[in-house]
């Protein structure tokens, strides 16, 4: 890759563009092999110039604490608890103005490279409650003057926790306006990350000597749920697609050992295998040491290790971009762990409370794991497992027309961004088939290319298939990997919207799997019409295919057909 091009296959458009989909791909999968998406370096250091950012600005916010002076006298505040907590509170909002998580081009985002905060300050927009038939303050899908208040307001009481000290009223005031725009939009909820900063919030909430204790039980849940979620079959694609794309990683020799037999067999080989799994050890067995050490060369020891964890994920650039969380998770080690080792229960004062926190967090964790069709897979702590729900949308008819003409969007359509951004849609068409390469590579792509020709039928070559993650993104302003926001609430409100013809709008509906069992449930939907069949799919038979492989054995439920 160069600095300013990108390093994209080349194909010859006047064969390539006539194959069938998933042959057209082929080629796409194998340059992602070795080269990832080949995104220009300019693209890189444009994170890493976020990044500078990110912690500028939120040491000018820890610099305004009372008793914290000198941004360069490293003793007197790096084991101070304020600033943890500050860049807790930082991080929410930089993440709830949608400049973390899901920002850029590494998410498909160009033009611009956000939408969140211009897209929720804007009435008329979609936003989706949870639970709706059941929620007695969901008031439908149209985002009202009352929520572009309560984010707005949320924001500014961000601002004001930031500056100066914590008085325990602001933090509640985040707490209070975080928890009920959860209840209007949960796409906000997720995109500030409730279930990490807002659980820290609620440590922040008990006396000052029980902060770090419930501080550190919270961190120590997250790691704990994340790894629990990697012990499944999913994983070493995940680290093998990620480790590919790694900006860090250039040698295309390494990278070919990371297939089983790269080009022809591009299945997680032994290196990715062993990468996965030893990480997944270091996330169980590491904060527990952090945890119920009581300092020195032990605790140390783990705490470089977690460092270094959270170091090869940040220089890996993984799609969706979680890197200020990384960074956050680092800061979080070196405050909690490394400037107030150890851990005295007897000494707290609130224990009630905190036994509550920590159950509450492993209950929705567990839930989440064992039931993930009710559960986000951020609350439920399955981070980058491998095994989350996600969709493909296919659109055909005048469907793309009505949907640009009739939904107020925050970003123009993947596809459309990519047309503005390499000139044609004939060189669109390249990155664009990266994009499906890249969900190829992850288990659920065998299943879910395969269901685009259920769902669609023997006419599924005319149809523009989009991730429906990608399409989210632009209903809703922000994406983040959760197919939830992309199933039947958000096509019943863009149905309500657009009036789509029938089968021109075709859904594939992929869910988790749950962490006790082998299968994972699929739905098909008609926008117009509704479900038009359903059943699961063997999570043995998705390991054993290649990315580009359409051929999966479904098992429909009896009454559905093809």
């Amino acid at each position: 890759m160069g600095f300013l091009q990108p390093n994209l296959p080349v194909v010859d458009h006047e064969v390539w563009d006539h194959l069938p989909r998933q042959e057209r791909i082929v080629p796409m999968t194998r340059h992602f092999a070795l080269h990832g998406f080949g995104s220009p370096d300019v693209v890189i250091l444009s994170y890493i110039v976020k990044i500078g950012i990110y912690l500028a600005v939120g040491w000018a916010f820890v610099m305004t604490t009372p008793g914290i002076d000198g941004a360069f006298d490293v003793g007197a505040w790096w084991s101070n608890p304020a600033v943890f907590f500050k860049f807790a509170f930082w991080t929410m909002l930089f993440e709830v103005l949608g400049l973390g998580c899901g920002f850029g081009p590494l998410n498909l985002r160009f033009i611009p490279p956000l939408g969140s905060f211009l897209y929720w300050l804007r009435p008329g927009t979609i936003r989706l409650p949870p639970w709706p038939r059941r929620n007695p303050i969901a008031g439908g899908d149209t985002r009202t003057p009352f929520d572009v208040a309560l984010y707005a307001g949320l924001l500014v009481a961000l601002v004001v926790t930031l500056v100066g000290a914590i008085p325990r009223w602001e933090v509640l005031t985040v707490v209070v306006l975080l928890g009920f725009i959860g209840l209007r939009d949960q796409t906000v909820f997720l995109a500030a990350r409730g279930e990490v900063y807002g659980s820290i919030a609620l440590a922040a909430l008990f006396s000052a000597g029980d902060q770090v204790t419930a501080a550190k039980f919270v961190m120590v849940i997250i790691w704990f749920g994340a790894a629990v979620s990697k012990l499944n079959r999913h994983f070493p694609f995940v680290v093998a697609a990620m480790m590919a794309n790694s900006p860090v990683l250039r040698s295309t020799r390494l990278k070919a050992h990371l297939w089983r037999d790269a080009p022809d067999d591009l299945r997680p080989g032994r290196p990715a295998a062993v990468l996965a799994h030893t990480g997944t050890v270091v996330e169980l067995v590491a904060p527990m040491v952090l945890l119920l050490s009581g300092g020195g060369w032990v605790t140390t020891v783990a705490a470089l290790v977690m460092i270094g964890f959270h170091l090869t994920i940040l220089t890996s650039f993984p799609m969706g971009v979680p890197l200020e969380w990384n960074v956050f998770m680092i800061i979080g080690i070196v405050v909690l762990f490394l400037g107030n080792p150890g851990l005295d229960l007897g000494a707290l004062s609130q224990p009630v409370a905190l036994a509550a926190l920590v159950l509450g967090l492993l209950a929705v964790v567990v839930y989440g794991n064992l039931v993930p069709e009710q559960v986000s897979f951020l609350p439920s702590m399955r981070y980058y497992a491998g095994n989350w729900a996600a969709t493909m949308w296919c659109f055909r008819g005048d469907a793309l027309e009505r949907f640009e003409r009739n939904v107020t969007t925050a970003t123009l359509l993947p596809h459309q961004q990519l047309e503005k951004v390499y000139g044609s849609a004939e060189e669109a068409a390249v990155p664009l088939h990266m994009g499906y390469a890249f969900r190829g590579f992850h288990t659920h792509g065998r299943a879910l290319w395969t269901l685009v020709a259920e769902a669609c039928g023997p006419d599924h070559e005319d149809y523009l298939v989009l991730d429906g993650e990608l399409v989210a993104g632009t209903a809703l302003g922000w994406n983040f990997g959760d197919g939830h926001l992309h199933d039947e609430q958000l096509i019943e409100a863009l149905q309500r919207r657009c009036d789509f013809a029938p089968g021109d709008v075709r859904i594939v509906f992929l869910e988790s799997q749950p962490f006790h069992r082998g299968t994972q449930q699929y739905r098909l939907i008609d926008a117009a019409t509704g479900p038009i069949g359903r059943g699961h799919v063997v999570v043995t038979d998705m390991v054993a295919r290649q990315p580009t492989d359409a051929d999966l054995p479904l098992h429909r439920d009896p009454g559905t057909e093809p």
